[in-house]
């Protein structure tokens, strides 16, 4: 189940690929910053129109089929997804030890919605990162330190923490078992 959140993102990076291109390249030629395009392939932030169709045609695809590929399914009723469908996701480059897998992810009018599960091995470690969403993260199972905005929150299983997400942001494990979450990003415009 795709949405434009995850599916804007994806597919760019998916025909980047294709054509063996790097993302500085589509970054320059659709004049947009290298931050900023690795924050909408990694499904951080929802281009503005105007980005969007500039990175659309910096990779040379006809909008129409762009466009069709990441629609949603319009409305449904209700949504069961077993694990087995899960989908493993990648979220920033050469990071060791962040295993996301995309859940659920739904524009609902004028909120966009994406659920994550997030495993975090131990002493795995990246930069801060902004997120252009409310985030809500609930531990499943583990513990781990939740840096905002420079404090570090201590978080156990049973724990949830809500936050601006447009504040720098990074979970760390310097705990020797696996830490598990579920993260809710709530996108609004």
């Amino acid at each position: 189940m795709q949405s434009y959140i995850s599916g804007i993102g994806k597919k760019i990076r998916e025909i980047r690929k294709e054509k063996n291109l790097y993302a500085s390249e589509i970054a320059r030629r659709a004049e947009v910053s290298n931050g900023l395009m690795s924050r909408i392939e990694n499904g951080r932030t929802i281009p503005s129109l105007p980005v969007l169709l500039a990175i659309i045609r910096s990779l040379e695809v006809d909008p129409g089929s762009f466009f069709n590929s990441v629609m949603p399914n319009g409305f449904f009723k209700y949504a069961v997804i077993k694990p087995d469908e899960y989908e493993t996701i990648e979220k920033e480059d050469d990071v060791n030890g962040f295993q996301y897998e995309l859940i659920l992810t739904k524009d609902l009018k004028t909120i966009g919605l994406e659920v994550v599960l997030l495993t975090l091995e131990p002493g795995c470690t990246r930069n801060t990162v902004e997120t252009d969403a409310f985030e809500m993260k609930y531990i499943i199972s583990g513990k781990c330190d939740y840096e905002i905005d420079g404090e570090i929150i201590k978080l156990e299983a049973g724990d949830t923490l809500f936050f601006d997400g447009r504040l720098p942001h990074v979970p760390k494990n310097p705990y020797k078992e696996p830490s598990k979450m579920l993260v809710f990003y709530l996108f609004t415009e």
